[in-house]
């Protein structure tokens, strides 16, 4: 089986399966496009993941590579996580953000679903004063324009 070779931002070269790094759509196109003739001996670059979320999207793509596609079409709108999903996803607040945003760059829909949904359960059924000092958000609104967004949104 061929593997390749990823490098994080931090130097750090780690060595995958291909099937598990083509979950990546970034690396499949990049593997694709730049006709990597010996995959094993090329070493890409990833300049903006760095080695401690790269090792949990590598245990993740790991764990799902025999996965079927995400259907884009398809309008999944519940936000059940497996409990494999769920354990992995058990960190702090800002190695999830790093996540969702790795996902997105690496372009790695599966995670990048899973992740959303774990940051949306967390918001269910809070109301903006919770949900900003979970998220360590400012208040930009006085009460007057917050009091109009509400008669806006009902």
């Amino acid at each position: 089986m061929p593997f390749v070779k990823l490098q994080s931002s931090d130097g750090e070269i780690f060595e995958t399966d291909d099937r598990a790094a083509k979950c990546s759509g970034t690396i499949k196109t990049l593997l694709k496009d730049c006709q990597l003739e010996d995959a094993e001996s090329q070493i890409i670059p990833l300049p903006n993941v760095n080695s401690m979320i790269l090792t949990k999207i590598l245990l993740w793509v790991n764990h799902h590579k025999d996965d079927e596609p995400v259907d884009d079409n398809e309008e999944d709108r519940t936000y059940s996580i497996s409990q494999w999903d769920a354990e992995f996803l058990q960190v702090d607040q800002g190695t999830l953000f790093e996540l969702i945003m790795a996902a997105n760059y690496l372009d790695i829909r599966g995670l990048m679903e899973v992740t959303c949904k774990t940051v949306a359960n967390m918001i269910t059924g809070r109301t903006p004063e919770e949900i900003r000092r979970l998220f360590n958000i400012r208040k930009d609104f006085t009460s007057s324009e917050e009091e109009l967004v509400r008669n806006e949104s009902e």
